[in-house]
C-alpha cells in the first residue's frame, strides 16, 4: 500500500465475506488504532469513525502486481506470481546467479527494497534457500536474509500459516494444539497426513527443503540475454540507439558459439520510476548481423511514429533473444559483396519491423482447379522457418509452371486480369454446350465474333457440397477486339435447367 500524508485518515480495503462487509486489508495507522483483518466494517467504524474505506478490486490489484513483476525483471528473468490461498499475494524471484551483479545478496535486497519504497510501496521481503521458507519469513518472520542451510531452523518458530495452508486447515490444527511449524516438524508423518491431508506434509517439506519446488515465470526465459546498467539515467533518443547498437554487438558472439541466429528478440527498457517498456522484432531468417539487428529496432521505433517515452530516463536496458534457430552459411555471389538473397531478406526484415512480419506476404500456389482459389497468400517469413525452405519453395514453384510451358497455346489459357469473384451477366448462347453469341455485362452489350472452348472444370464437391456445379470456360472476342474469359455455371440438362453465366477475367 502506498504512503500517504501523516494526517490522512487510516485506509482499509473491504469486501463481502459471508454476507458481511469485512476488512480484508489495512494500513499501519488503522492497525495501530485497533482495526484488524476480518473485522466487520461497522465494528471498525465504531473504533475509527474517520476510516477511509475502499472496495476490493481484484482485477486492479492483479494488474498492479503484474506491473511490479515486470519491473522486478531488472534483477532476474525468473519472476513468478504467488498463488498461495488468501489475498496477501506477492511475488517469487529466483535470484540464483544474479546477486553478484549488484554486489552480493545484501546489496541486492537493499536495492530492491529501496527502489520499491521510493515508488510508494511498503515491502516485506526475505531471501532464503527455498520459496516456502522465503514466503514464511517475509510474512511471519523477522530476518531479511537467511544464511545458506539455516532456513529449516528459521521457520520452526513461525505460525503454521507460514506454510501457505488454507485458513480452515490452520484453524483445525490450532484446535488440537498445533500452532507453529516446529510443532509438526518432528511428529510422525503418517497420522498427520491421514488426518489433515498430504498437502500439509508437502508444504512442510517444501519449506524445509526436503522437496524441490519450481516456480513458473510470468515471462518465458530468454535463450540469451545481455544488458547495460547506467549510473545516470539516459533519455535522449541518440543515446538509446547507441546502447541498442552496443547490445546487438554483444549478443553476436554468444550466438556464434552456439551456432544460432536470432529469429525474435526484444529490448526491455526500465525507467527509474518503475515503468517498463518493450520493443520486439522478428526476422525472416536466422540473423547474426549486429548492424542489421540495431537497424531493425530503429525501424521498429520509427514505426511507432513517436519517440519512446523516457520519462525521467532509463537506468537499465536489456536485449533478450526470445527465439533462435540454427544458423547456416549462405552461398556468396562471385562478383558482389553481399550474400545471395541478403537484399531480399533485409527488405523483408525492415518491412516486418515497421508493419509486422505477418503482414509481409507473398503469393503461393494452391492445390485446386478452381481459378479464384488457385493461389493464396502467406507470410514470407514462414518460408525461412527451416534452413533451405526458400530454395525448396522456389523449386516447387518452378516445377509447377513447367506443365503450362510446352505449347504457345498454354501460355494464353489464363487471362491477365482475374476477378476476385466472378460477376454475373446476361447472355444468349447455344445449348447444351455451345459458346455465347451475345452477352451483357456491367450495363454494356457485346456481340461475340470469335470463341474458343469449352474448358470444363469440375466442381469441388468435398468443399462446396454435393449441390456444386461444374464450369464450362470460354475465351471469346467481340467485334471491337476485346477478349474475355467467361463461363457457364452448371451443365445444361444434367445439373440445372437454367445455367448462369459469369464474367471471370480479361485478356490483354
Amino acid at each position: 500500500m502506498s504512503d500517504a500524508h501523516p494526517d490522512a485518515p487510516p485506509v482499509v480495503v473491504t469486501d463481502t465475506v459471508r454476507n458481511a462487509i469485512r476488512i480484508v486489508a489495512l494500513d499501519a495507522r488503522a492497525r495501530a488504532r485497533g482495526v484488524r483483518l476480518g473485522q466487520s466494517l461497522s465494528d471498525a467504524r465504531a473504533l475509527v469513525p474517520d476510516l477511509d474505506c475502499h472496495p476490493a478490486d481484484d482485477a486492479g490489484a492483479r494488474a498492479l502486481l503484474l506491473t511490479i513483476a515486470a519491473w522486478c525483471e531488472r534483477y532476474t528473468p525468473l519472476v513468478a506470481l504467488d498463488t498461495a490461498p488468501g489475498r496477501d499475494h506477492g511475488l517469487f524471484m529466483d535470484l540464483t546467479g544474479c546477486a553478484h551483479l549488484l554486489g552480493g545478496e545484501a546489496a541486492l535486497v537493499a536495492d530492491l527494497e529501496a527502489r520499491l519504497c521510493a515508488q510508494g510501496f511498503h515491502v516485506r521481503l526475505c531471501l532464503a534457500d527455498t520459496p516456502g521458507a522465503a514466503w514464511a519469513m517475509a510474512r511471519y518472520g523477522q530476518g531479511r536474509i537467511i544464511p545458506e542451510g539455516a532456513h529449516g531452523e528459521a521457520v520452526l518458530p513461525l505460525s503454521l500459516s507460514g506454510l501457505r495452508l488454507e485458513p480452515a486447515l490452520v484453524a483445525s490444527l490450532g484446535r488440537v494444539g498445533l500452532k507453529t511449524i516446529g510443532c509438526i516438524a518432528g511428529l510422525p508423518r503418517a497420522p498427520l497426513a491421514a488426518r489433515f491431508g498430504v498437502r500439509l506434509m508437502q508444504r512442510l517439506d517444501q519449506a524445509l527443503g526436503r522437496e524441490a519446488e519450481a516456480i513458473s515465470p510470468i515471462m518465458p526465459v530468454a535463450e540469451l540475454s545481455t544488458e547495460r546498467r547506467f549510473a545516470e539515467p539516459i533519455a535522449r533518443q541518440e543515446d538509446i540507439s547507441q546502447v541498442i547498437a552496443a547490445l546487438s554487438s554483444g549478443i553476436v558472439e554468444p550466438l556464434e558459439r552456439r551456432g544460432l541466429g536470432l529469429r525474435r528478440c526484444r529490448i526491455r527498457l526500465f525507467r527509474v520510476d518503475g515503468h517498463v517498456s518493450g520493443l520486439e522484432v522478428q526476422t525472416a531468417r536466422p540473423l547474426r548481423d549486429a548492424k542489421m539487428i540495431a537497424r531493425l529496432f530503429e525501424e521498429r521505433i520509427a514505426g511507432l511514429h513517436d519517440d519512446l517515452d523516457a520519462g525521467f530516463g532509463f537506468d537499465l536496458m536489456r536485449l533478450d533473444v526470445v527465439h533462435a534457430d540454427p544458423f547456416e552459411g549462405m552461398q556468396a555471389e562471385m562478383m558482389a559483396g553481399n550474400s545471395a538473397g541478403h537484399g531480399h531478406d533485409a527488405l523483408v526484415d525492415r518491412l516486418g519491423a515497421r508493419l509486422g512480419l505477418d503482414r509481409v506476404q507473398r503469393l503461393v500456389l494452391a492445390d485446386t482447379h478452381i481459378p479464384e482459389r488457385s493461389f493464396g497468400r502467406e507470410p514470407v517469413a514462414r518460408l525461412a522457418a527451416h534452413p533451405g525452405a526458400r530454395r525448396a519453395a522456389s523449386g516447387a514453384a518452378a516445377l509447377a509452371l513447367l506443365p503450362d510451358l510446352p505449347t504457345p497455346d498454354a501460355i494464353i489459357t489464363r487471362p491477365l486480369i482475374l476477378f476476385d469473384r466472378p460477376e454475373l451477366m446476361q447472355t444468349i448462347a447455344e445449348v447444351p454446350d455451345g459458346p455465347p453469341l451475345k452477352f451483357r455485362w456491367r450495363g454494356v452489350s457485346y456481340e461475340v465474333a470469335r470463341s474458343e472452348g469449352p474448358e470444363r472444370i469440375a466442381c469441388e464437391w468435398w468443399r462446396d457440397g454435393r449441390g456444386a456445379r461444374s464450369r464450362d470456360y470460354f475465351r471469346v472476342e467481340d467485334r471491337q477486339g476485346y477478349r474475355f474469359w467467361l463461363f457457364r455455371h452448371g451443365l445444361y440438362g444434367r445439373e440445372t435447367s437454367e445455367p448462369a453465366w459469369y464474367m471471370h477475367g480479361l485478356f490483354a
